[in-house]
């Protein structure tokens, strides 16, 4: 077992202490805000042609494209807390083309319409692309690319097979040092076509704003407890004592308990953690170099990703990823000591010539995990209910694409899109507790065992590539 450059490499105890302290926790995008008034909150009893379940960029989203289908129809969206509070606030900000968590995953898991997928995910994307040029949309939208970096020799071989000298373009170790100084960097990737980058929160704001010009009908603060089918209809029940009464229903609730109980053990929360610097002095930018500011990510299991902010803060987050016994989700587990001091160090040991930046926030997120690492859809209720959730991290673009899955299957439409394998299958669920704890902290302490072992799988991974378990990242 060799170390990797993060444990080689380890700067000193009181340069990490003296980097956190004083940072706020709260993720920056939503610190970044102006404040609003909260909307109204779901009282008595409503009606609606579609009901959204959620206020993140899938919920959103769904609401804005069932309003552009059809002006006419009552589109209610009810979210539990504040538009765009949770994942949707909280991400990196990568508004990434792939459909499948990546092409190594998509290969794995649906290679007969992976092109498909592909050209699927790069339309999705420019329409993004467009929506917000035409909109004129002020959510810090850079479609600069993403480097995927090397930062042991044993990844180098891989990224360099990828590169196509046209879209994706390889960097030697040289090469990857003159366009980010890093000394860290043994290679890297440039995918120029396929990534974004966004300031999420305002993204979740300037979505919010189109749907209520629209039409679209929000109601913050109105969690709904529960969900019953009628023989025309479908109601939701909001905490407090609220129901809407609704033709369609779209959930869109990320990583909490879905409605339908049968999918409850399709995903699992996971946390993960984000550092965010305080505004880099011209002088410190220029040392790192960084001029084309593409989103970075490294090529371990436990990696790490990490992009320049409009303002030219880096966001710095990944590597960790916790899972709690039960899948509880509590505010507590936002704060972890250890998760921050470990990205820290991590950050100090890819950048030297930044020892003194602070980092002024400090947050986590929760990633609806699934077992195939990519968004699942599904419908219930003869129909009448359409779910997506699953998108393990890589949901930015995504969730467009999903929501329009959504409308296409509550439309009873067969489309190019409810064609498709990815939405048609279903990926395994988890096992229920006590079995997932001890089976995640197995995955995590092997794809860490790998990561140590230039790679390699051992058995156990192996073993639940074969069966459609395979955690990858």
């Amino acid at each position: 077992m060799h170390t990797t450059v993060f444990e080689r490499s380890r700067p000193d105890a009181r340069l990490i202490a003296e980097s956190l302290a004083g940072s706020r926790l709260q993720p920056f995008w939503l610190d970044d805000l102006p404040e609003r008034p909260i909307r109204p909150v779901l009282t008595g009893r409503e009606t609606a042609d579609l009901a959204v379940v959620g206020g993140g960029y899938t919920g959103l989203w769904t609401a804005l494209l069932a309003k552009q289908r059809d002006p006419d129809a009552r589109v209610v969206l009810l979210e539990g807390k504040r538009i765009g509070w949770a994942a949707s606030g909280r991400n990196g900000g990568f508004v990434e083309a792939t459909l499948t968590h990546g092409a190594k995953n998509g290969e794995t898991r649906f290679a007969d319409e992976l092109e498909t997928l592909d050209r699927l995910g790069m339309q999705n994307l420019d329409e993004i692309d467009a929506t917000v040029e035409a909109e004129g949309w002020q959510v810090d939208f850079e479609r600069v690319g993403s480097i995927a970096v090397a930062t042991e020799q044993y990844q180098v071989a891989e990224l360099e097979a990828a590169h196509d000298g046209e879209h994706e373009l390889f960097f030697d170790a040289a090469a990857m040092r003159a366009q980010i100084a890093s000394p860290t960097y043994e290679g890297g990737l440039w995918s120029k076509r396929d990534t974004a980058l966004v300031h999420p929160g305002k993204l979740a704001i300037a979505l919010m704003r189109a749907c209520l010009d629209a039409g679209v009908e929000i109601f913050e603060a109105s969690p709904v407890s529960d969900l019953s089918a009628e023989s025309d209809a479908v109601t939701l029940s909001v905490r407090g004592g609220g129901t809407l009464r609704a033709a369609r229903v779209a959930l869109a609730t990320n990583a909490f308990p879905s409605l339908l109980k049968r999918y409850r053990l399709h995903t699992v929360p996971v946390y993960d953690y984000v550092l965010m610097t305080e505004p880099l002095t011209d002088a410190q930018l220029a040392s790192i170099g960084w001029q084309g500011r593409q989103g970075v990510a490294d090529s371990a299991n436990q990696f790490h990703y990490y992009r320049l902010s409009a303002d030219n803060r880096i966001l710095w987050g990944g590597y960790d990823a916790i899972y709690h016994f039960g899948g509880r989700i509590r505010p507590e587990y936002d704060d972890r000591r250890e998760s921050f001091e470990t990205l820290a160090s991590h950050f100090f040991t890819t950048f030297p010539q930044l020892e003194g930046v602070r980092f002024s926030h400090r947050w986590a997120g929760v990633i609806d995990t699934c077992s195939r690492f990519c968004a699942f859809h599904a419908t219930a209720h003869q129909g009448r209910v359409a779910y997506s959730a699953g998108f393990t991290g890589l949901g930015v673009a995504a969730t467009r694409f999903a929501a329009n899955v959504m409308l296409d299957q509550l439309a009873g439409e067969t489309t190019e899109r409810t064609s498709l394998d990815m939405v048609r299958s279903m990926p395994l669920p988890f096992p229920p507790e006590p079995a997932t704890y001890p089976a995640v902290q197995s995955v995590r302490w092997a794809l860490d065992r790998a990561d140590h072992n230039s790679g390699t799988r051992n058995l156990f991974l192996r073993t639940l590539d074969k069966v459609g378990l395979g955690f990858d990242s």
